[in-house]
């Protein structure tokens, strides 16, 4: 599932985020949900997280396990 969905992301989801700095680049970071940031439902270059090693990117997969 991509991360554009407010509704698909929940707290304790592992997801793949992209930082600021890694938006160029693309390079992804894995990690698992503690906070999400983004009020609206939809949001194209996807919803804004907060991961619980506290790194804050937008998420661009979620993993289902």
């Amino acid at each position: 599932m991509n991360g554009q969905n407010r509704e698909d992301i929940k707290i304790g989801a592992t997801v793949d985020i992209v930082l600021k700095e890694h938006q160029l680049s693309g390079q992804l970071t894995r990690g698992v949900v503690e906070d999400i940031l983004t009020n609206s439902a939809l949001r194209p270059h996807g919803i804004k997280v907060r991961l619980a090693s506290g790194e804050v990117g937008r998420v661009q997969n979620i993993l289902v396990e």
